[in-house]
Protein backbone atom coordinates (compact mmCIF):
# COMPACT_ATOMS: atom_id res chain seq x y z
CA UNK A 1 0.00 0.00 0.00
CA UNK A 2 1.97 3.49 -1.20
CA UNK A 3 1.85 6.28 1.58
CA UNK A 4 -0.83 8.04 -0.68
CA UNK A 5 -3.17 5.56 0.38
CA UNK A 6 -2.92 6.03 4.12
CA UNK A 7 -4.32 8.98 6.28
CA UNK A 8 -3.73 9.29 10.37
CA UNK A 9 -6.85 11.29 11.61
CA UNK A 10 -6.70 12.55 15.21
CA UNK A 11 -9.84 12.57 16.89
CA UNK A 12 -10.86 14.40 20.48
CA UNK A 13 -13.59 12.92 22.47
CA UNK A 14 -15.10 15.48 25.02
CA UNK A 15 -18.16 15.42 27.59
CA UNK A 16 -18.61 15.50 31.27
CA UNK A 17 -17.18 12.69 33.84
CA UNK A 18 -19.21 9.98 33.38
CA UNK A 19 -21.11 10.37 29.97
CA UNK A 20 -19.07 7.17 28.72
CA UNK A 21 -16.30 8.12 26.30
CA UNK A 22 -13.61 5.52 27.46
CA UNK A 23 -16.32 3.24 27.50
CA UNK A 24 -17.69 4.28 23.89
CA UNK A 25 -13.92 4.05 22.69
CA UNK A 26 -13.40 0.63 24.62
CA UNK A 27 -16.31 -0.99 22.72
CA UNK A 28 -15.47 0.35 19.27
CA UNK A 29 -11.14 -0.29 19.15
CA UNK A 30 -11.93 -3.59 21.67
CA UNK A 31 -15.06 -4.63 21.89
CA UNK A 32 -15.31 -4.83 25.45
CA UNK A 33 -17.11 -3.05 28.17
CA UNK A 34 -16.54 -2.18 31.96
CA UNK A 35 -18.50 -1.02 34.27
CA UNK A 36 -15.58 -0.53 36.79
CA UNK A 37 -14.16 1.88 34.09
CA UNK A 38 -12.05 4.62 35.85
CA UNK A 39 -12.14 8.11 35.50
CA UNK A 40 -9.71 9.60 32.64
CA UNK A 41 -6.75 11.75 34.40
CA UNK A 42 -5.32 14.33 31.30
CA UNK A 43 -5.70 12.29 28.17
CA UNK A 44 -4.86 9.11 26.98
CA UNK A 45 -5.08 7.38 23.25
CA UNK A 46 -6.22 4.48 21.27
CA UNK A 47 -6.37 4.01 18.05
CA UNK A 48 -7.79 1.73 15.58
CA UNK A 49 -7.45 0.88 11.47
CA UNK A 50 -10.24 0.71 9.22
CA UNK A 51 -10.38 1.23 5.18
CA UNK A 52 -12.65 3.83 3.49
CA UNK A 53 -12.48 4.39 -0.23
CA UNK A 54 -9.55 2.33 -1.08
CA UNK A 55 -7.62 4.25 1.94
CA UNK A 56 -6.37 3.04 5.00
CA UNK A 57 -7.33 4.90 8.09
CA UNK A 58 -5.72 4.92 11.35
CA UNK A 59 -8.14 6.70 13.75
CA UNK A 60 -6.16 7.65 16.82
CA UNK A 61 -8.84 8.69 19.21
CA UNK A 62 -8.04 10.90 22.17
CA UNK A 63 -9.98 9.96 25.80
CA UNK A 64 -9.83 13.42 27.83
CA UNK A 65 -10.42 14.40 31.27
CA UNK A 66 -14.19 15.06 32.03
CA UNK A 67 -13.52 16.97 35.03
CA UNK A 68 -13.31 20.74 35.14
CA UNK A 69 -9.78 21.02 37.27
CA UNK A 70 -8.37 19.24 33.84
CA UNK A 71 -9.29 21.47 31.34
CA UNK A 72 -6.30 23.43 31.19
CA UNK A 73 -4.86 20.38 29.66
CA UNK A 74 -6.68 20.93 27.06
CA UNK A 75 -4.87 23.15 24.61
CA UNK A 76 -2.05 20.92 24.09
CA UNK A 77 -4.15 17.60 23.10
CA UNK A 78 -6.88 19.71 20.98
CA UNK A 79 -4.46 20.91 18.33
CA UNK A 80 -4.41 19.15 15.30
CA UNK A 81 -7.41 17.62 15.55
CA UNK A 82 -9.43 16.42 12.71
CA UNK A 83 -12.72 15.83 14.58
CA UNK A 84 -14.17 16.34 18.04
CA UNK A 85 -16.83 13.65 19.22
CA UNK A 86 -18.89 15.82 21.84
CA UNK A 87 -20.58 13.26 24.30
CA UNK A 88 -23.56 13.37 26.97
CA UNK A 89 -25.61 10.90 28.98
CA UNK A 90 -29.52 11.37 27.65
CA UNK A 91 -30.20 10.43 31.34
CA UNK A 92 -28.52 13.71 32.90
CA UNK A 93 -29.55 17.35 31.96
CA UNK A 94 -26.67 18.64 32.81
CA UNK A 95 -24.06 16.87 30.72
CA UNK A 96 -26.66 18.21 27.36
CA UNK A 97 -26.58 21.94 28.99
CA UNK A 98 -22.86 21.53 29.39
CA UNK A 99 -22.09 20.55 25.53
CA UNK A 100 -22.14 24.10 24.63
CA UNK A 101 -18.77 24.81 26.96
CA UNK A 102 -17.16 22.04 25.58
CA UNK A 103 -18.12 22.99 21.82
CA UNK A 104 -17.29 26.51 22.63
CA UNK A 105 -13.74 25.53 24.77
CA UNK A 106 -12.42 22.92 21.95
CA UNK A 107 -13.11 25.71 19.27
CA UNK A 108 -11.13 28.29 21.78
CA UNK A 109 -7.78 25.84 22.51
CA UNK A 110 -7.85 24.15 18.99
CA UNK A 111 -7.93 27.23 17.21
CA UNK A 112 -9.04 25.63 14.15
CA UNK A 113 -8.19 27.37 10.42
CA UNK A 114 -12.15 27.86 10.22
CA UNK A 115 -13.59 27.10 13.21
CA UNK A 116 -17.39 27.58 11.76
CA UNK A 117 -17.35 24.04 9.49
CA UNK A 118 -14.72 22.40 11.98
CA UNK A 119 -16.00 18.75 12.01
CA UNK A 120 -17.98 17.68 15.40
CA UNK A 121 -20.43 14.86 15.61
CA UNK A 122 -22.57 14.58 18.67
CA UNK A 123 -23.51 11.17 20.75
CA UNK A 124 -26.21 10.82 22.91
CA UNK A 125 -24.66 7.48 25.62
CA UNK A 126 -26.83 5.54 27.93
CA UNK A 127 -29.94 4.62 25.82
CA UNK A 128 -30.16 1.84 27.47
CA UNK A 129 -30.45 2.90 30.63
CA UNK A 130 -33.85 1.27 32.52
CA UNK A 131 -35.28 0.85 28.72
CA UNK A 132 -34.85 4.48 28.46
CA UNK A 133 -37.21 4.95 31.07
CA UNK A 134 -35.13 7.46 33.01
CA UNK A 135 -34.53 9.38 29.67
CA UNK A 136 -34.15 13.10 30.78
CA UNK A 137 -33.06 14.53 26.96
CA UNK A 138 -35.07 13.84 23.74
CA UNK A 139 -33.97 12.55 20.90
CA UNK A 140 -35.81 16.06 19.34
CA UNK A 141 -34.16 18.17 21.38
CA UNK A 142 -30.68 17.02 20.69
CA UNK A 143 -31.17 17.32 16.80
CA UNK A 144 -32.75 20.77 17.62
CA UNK A 145 -29.14 21.61 19.06
CA UNK A 146 -27.13 19.87 16.28
CA UNK A 147 -29.05 22.23 13.89
CA UNK A 148 -28.55 25.61 15.74
CA UNK A 149 -24.75 24.09 15.62
CA UNK A 150 -23.96 23.58 12.31
CA UNK A 151 -26.06 20.33 11.45
CA UNK A 152 -23.87 17.88 13.74
CA UNK A 153 -24.44 14.79 13.06
CA UNK A 154 -25.64 12.75 15.81
CA UNK A 155 -26.09 9.32 16.99
CA UNK A 156 -27.82 7.28 19.83
CA UNK A 157 -25.36 5.28 21.12
CA UNK A 158 -24.93 2.38 24.35
CA UNK A 159 -21.91 1.25 24.98
CA UNK A 160 -22.98 -1.73 27.05
CA UNK A 161 -24.92 -2.86 24.13
CA UNK A 162 -22.98 -1.71 21.67
CA UNK A 163 -25.63 -0.02 20.06
CA UNK A 164 -24.82 2.40 16.95
CA UNK A 165 -20.61 2.37 18.16
CA UNK A 166 -19.73 1.33 14.80
CA UNK A 167 -21.62 3.11 12.98
CA UNK A 168 -20.95 6.69 15.11
CA UNK A 169 -17.31 6.18 14.48
CA UNK A 170 -17.36 5.18 11.16
CA UNK A 171 -19.17 8.57 10.72
CA UNK A 172 -16.65 10.51 12.52
CA UNK A 173 -13.96 9.29 10.29
CA UNK A 174 -15.86 10.03 7.29
CA UNK A 175 -16.72 13.42 8.75
CA UNK A 176 -13.25 14.08 9.54
CA UNK A 177 -12.19 13.35 5.86
CA UNK A 178 -14.56 14.78 4.04
CA UNK A 179 -13.83 18.03 5.50
CA UNK A 180 -11.45 21.06 4.39
CA UNK A 181 -9.52 20.45 7.92
CA UNK A 182 -7.09 17.30 7.13
CA UNK A 183 -3.77 18.12 7.86
CA UNK A 184 -1.53 19.00 4.72
CA UNK A 185 1.54 16.90 5.77
CA UNK A 186 -1.03 14.02 6.79
CA UNK A 187 0.32 11.35 5.18
CA UNK A 188 3.95 12.00 6.54
CA UNK A 189 2.21 12.20 9.76
CA UNK A 190 1.37 8.37 9.49
CA UNK A 191 5.15 7.18 9.89
CA UNK A 192 6.12 9.37 12.48
CA UNK A 193 6.06 7.55 15.90
CA UNK A 194 2.25 8.41 17.63
CA UNK A 195 3.63 10.78 20.69
CA UNK A 196 2.91 9.13 24.16
CA UNK A 197 1.58 10.73 27.23
CA UNK A 198 1.67 9.41 31.29
CA UNK A 199 -1.93 9.25 32.07
CA UNK A 200 -2.73 8.17 36.08
CA UNK A 201 -6.36 6.99 36.85
CA UNK A 202 -8.77 7.24 39.92
CA UNK A 203 -11.84 5.42 40.92
CA UNK A 204 -14.80 7.24 39.77
CA UNK A 205 -18.24 6.86 41.94
CA UNK A 206 -20.87 6.88 39.24
CA UNK A 207 -20.68 4.01 36.11
CA UNK A 208 -19.16 5.47 33.01
CA UNK A 209 -20.87 2.99 30.80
Amino acid sequence: MLMSDRMLLKVIVLGDSGVGKTSLMNRYVYNRFNKQYKSTIGADFVTKELHIDEKLVTLQIWDTAGQERFHSLGVAFYRGADCCVLVYDVNIQKTFETLQTWHEEFLKQADPTNPERFPFVLLGNKVDTDGGSSRAVSEKTAREWCAMNGNIPYFETSAKENYNVDDAFLCVAKTAIASEHEHPDVNEMYFERIPTTISETEQERSCAC
